[in-house]
Order: structure tokens, then C-alpha cells, then sequence
């Protein structure tokens, strides 16, 4: 299988990269900064510019099998990369022929009144670029919607529950990487935090 990771060097992308790379899957890493994704078998790092129109996009992604949407901006384009941007490479996606499309969201991306106050700005950009792949494409997506993000070491469980957790970002890495070739979670907005079920066997 071939996956288009997009967001390459971020904290999770950077470990479903190492979790890829272990099962032998060919990945295409697109990043802002190429040189700086780990270097891995089976990884090869490419620039991925968000501005960029969407037929160059579409070129990046041509051929693979599978995108996984990382990419974030950390609050300082929120506009162009993390809503926008990711519609672009939804629209990429679709110019090119790849119907799966794997999102990491946020949990409660899809539900303005659960938003934490400080982190608005944030959730109106997941929210329109969660709401375009849902209503406006053909793709076969899921949406992983993760509690909040800690760096406590990786247990390999989860639950599905939306409800306000952590979870490591070592198992949302996990998460991602679980669901990109399962077909029974085509078309769902899955939210995790830690729990007590393997990830291995709910997904």
C-alpha cells in the first residue's frame, strides 16, 4: 500500500511514519521542511506547499493508495493550512483519482458547542475542513478525532468515546495508521481517547 502522509513532521505523523515504515508500507512524506522528516525505510520525504494550487497537489498524491492529513500549522495559518489547505488536498485527492482520505481532527471538531473557548479559532478551521470532506466530496473518509494530545509513552488502547480525555499521541499515531486500510470505518468521525480496549482488535 501506498499513502501520501501529509504534515510529515509533526509529533504524530512523525510517529505513524516509524509505524508505516515498520509494516513495509511505501510512504510519500509531504512536508514544508522535506530535510527535516526522519529518515526511514520505505519513507520518501517531499515538499507539500498548502498555497500551492490544487493541480500541483494533485501531482504529489497521483499513484498513492491512501492520504493521511497531519498537517497543522500551530495556530499561525489556520486559514490556509489547516481549513483550506486541507479542502486542497480533499480537492488533490479527488483530481487524482485517490478516493481514501484518512483526517486527523480533534474531538468534538464537529460539535461548536463542546469547543474549549481558548482553542476556537482552531476548531472553526477543523470544523469547515471536516464539514467540506463529509458534505462536499466523494471520498472515502475517516475522521479521527483524538482528546487532547500528551506525551506519555504509548499503551495500545483506546476508546471510542467522546467524552474529555488524553491520549498519547504515540496511539493516535497508531489509530491512524489501524484505520487507513479498513473499510468499516469509511465514512465515520471516530473519536479516541486512552482507554482500555486494544487498538488492534476495535479497529
Amino acid at each position: 500500500m501506498k499513502i501520501f502522509l501529509a504534515g510529515s513532521t509533526g509529533r504524530v505523523a512523525t510517529e505513524a511514519l516509524k509505524l508505516l515504515s515498520a509494516q513495509g508500507k511505501e510512504v510519500i512524506a509531504g512536508a514544508r521542511r522535506p530535510a527535516a522528516v526522519e529518515k526511514l525505510p520505505h519513507v520518501t520525504a517531499v515538499k507539500l506547499d498548502l498555497h500551492a494550487p490544487v493541480d500541483k497537489l494533485a501531482e504529489l498524491v497521483a499513484g498513492v493508495d491512501a492520504i493521511i492529513f497531519t498537517a497543522g500549522s500551530r495556530g499561525k495559518d489556520l486559514l490556509q493550512t489547516d481549513a483550506y489547505g486541507a479542502v486542497k488536498l480533499m480537492q488533490a485527492a479527488q483530481l487524482a483519482g485517490v478516493k481514501r482520505f484518512v483526517m486527523l481532527s480533534a474531538l468534538y471538531s464537529l460539535t461548536p458547542a463542546k469547543w474549549p473557548a481558548s482553542l476556537t479559532d482552531y476548531y472553526i478551521a477543523k470544523f469547515f475542513a471536516d464539514n467540506y470532506l463529509v458534505n462536499q466530496t466523494d471520498l472515502d473518509y475517516t475522521i479521527v478525532q483524538p482528546g487532547s494530545l500528551v506525551e506519555d509513552q504509548p499503551t495500545g488502547l483506546v476508546a471510542k468515546k467522546e467524552a474529555l480525555g488524553a491520549i498519547p499521541i504515540g496511539d493516535v499515531a497508531a489509530v491512524l495508521v489501524a484505520v487507513v486500510d479498513k473499510v468499516q470505518t469509511y465514512g465515520q468521525a471516530i473519536p479516541v481517547i486512552a482507554g482500555d480496549q486494544p487498538i488492534a482488535e476495535i479497529f
